[in-house]
């Protein structure tokens, strides 16, 4: 297969040898043409000056000879019967009666004709013109003749002229065009690079082309493609980086819910399986071991239920049922519960009472989330501050740095540096969804080491 200048060169030397045939023969026929109606027009007005030179026939052959001489034509004189009565070339006593001839038939009708024909006499073609005159009342032939034979001779060296001309134009024609054809070769060759690159990989460079407005179009359209192209990696480079994240995220999301669940599955499993071999077990020591199977069956219930309240919140299925609270009797409520649990701390309440219209179950959920985690992750006693436009939870406790800090709203994000470890990653969350659901607003104010500050804004 042809590469594209190729095939354009090639295309054009045969339209060049076309067009140098048909031009040469047109120019032909079209010169010649032009060539003998102007040597047809010459003998015409030379015919007519020598018919105004024969008033009479005295000096005649001297008249023709000198016309001769000075024009290089033939000239013939004859008679209304045919007979030659003067010649410039040939005796006439040896030249036959030219009644028949077709010139001489012609010009009797017509006053004038005008053919090209063979001359018997002097054994070549000629181009005669004739012209019946009028001399003494009676009828005369003026013929003038010229060689075609010359005419061809003249005629060819000016065919060859115009051909020559013609074929100088068609070659710088073609130059022109082949030094056209390696530029169109350059800018498709290095469409044809910007493309094999852009399929496998980015291009490292704009494709630029200021030959013609379609490769300027072109290049144009190729770098748009190409940056298109670009985008769509980053994002699919993105994409596999959120992918992986997740993928990791979800595997140590795995490894958290198998470790929540399995202390209390193995505490569950031994003290069973001790109070089923031990039948001298105290009674006493089975019902601890009987509490604490209870206590860790309630356990991993209230994670089940964490998790199925996790994804209707996600899908929007949790419904809400709004009534008066007192959020004061709420926080002393949760804070009696808690304070079992973390004996060595102090929760203290300030400010007055105030009543918010919510759903207590969820939002008694989302304070006591936020309480036990001041409560988990600071040593010191924590605060609750009531105002009438918020609820704030302070403590002095480790602090969540700047990165952690965007991102601990989100769902199975879990902190696990420098302690700050949030258990299944779904505490946050869940207080983000329900306070959501009540059009309520969650700031967090930290930082490391100092401590950190909830406020739910209503």
């Amino acid at each position: 297969m042809l590469k594209i200048h190729q095939l354009f060169i090639r295309t054009f030397f045969i339209i060049f040898i076309l067009m140098l045939l048909v031009l040469s023969v047109t120019t032909y026929y079209w010169s010649k043409n032009i060539y003998l109606n102007q040597i047809e027009k010459n003998l015409s007005q030379n015919i007519d000056s020598l018919s105004i030179s024969l008033t009479s026939f005295d000096n005649l052959d001297y008249i023709i000879k000198t016309f001769k001489r000075k024009t290089g034509l033939r000239i013939s004189i004859i008679d209304e019967k045919g007979i030659v009565i003067a010649d410039s070339d040939k005796n006439i006593n040896q030249m036959e009666n030219h009644s028949n001839r077709y010139e001489i038939l012609e010009a009797k009708n017509k006053n004038y004709s005008k053919t090209i024909r063979f001359s018997k006499t002097l054994d070549l073609e000629l181009l005669y013109v004739v012209k019946k005159i009028v001399i003494d009342d009676n009828i005369y032939y003026v013929r003038l003749a010229d060689y075609t034979a010359k005419i061809k001779d003249n005629f060819t060296n000016l065919i060859y002229q115009i051909v020559s001309f013609i074929t100088i134009f068609i070659i710088i024609a073609f130059v022109i065009t082949y030094f056209l054809s390696i530029k169109i070769k350059k800018e498709t060759n290095s469409i044809l690079n910007y493309l094999i690159e852009l399929s496998n990989k980015k291009p490292k460079y704009e494709l630029h082309s200021n030959f013609s407005e379609e490769f300027n179009k072109i290049t144009m359209l190729l770098n748009e493609v190409a940056l298109r192209l670009s985008k769509k990696q980053r994002q699919k480079a993105k994409q596999t980086a959120k992918f992986k994240l997740a993928n990791k995220q979800k595997d140590e999301i795995i490894s958290a819910i198998s470790h929540e669940f399995k202390n209390p599955i193995a505490i569950i499993s031994g003290y069973s399986e001790t109070i089923l071999n031990d039948k001298d077990l105290p009674e006493s020591m089975k019902t601890n071991f009987l509490n604490k199977i209870y206590s860790n069956s309630n356990k991993m219930s209230y994670l089940i239920d964490k998790l199925r309240l996790t994804l209707k919140l996600e899908e929007g299925k949790q419904g809400i049922i709004k009534k008066n609270c007192s959020i004061r009797y709420l926080c002393e409520d949760i804070s009696t519960d808690l304070k079992q649990k973390y004996k060595n701390q102090k929760i203290e309440i300030e400010g007055e009472d105030i009543n918010l219209k919510v759903d207590e179950a969820l939002f008694s959920m989302s304070l006591s989330n936020l309480i036990e985690n001041a409560l988990k992750y600071s040593e010191n006693d924590i605060k609750i501050k009531l105002t009438k436009g918020s609820i704030s939870v302070v403590d002095k406790g480790i602090g969540i740095s700047e990165d952690d800090l965007s991102k601990i709203g989100k769902k199975f994000y879990r902190v696990s540096k420098n302690g700050w470890n949030n258990s299944l990653g779904l505490g946050l969350f869940i207080v983000y969804s329900i306070l959501k659901l009540h059009d309520f607003k969650l700031d967090i104010y930290s930082k490391k080491d100092l401590g950190s500050e909830f406020i739910i804004k209503y």
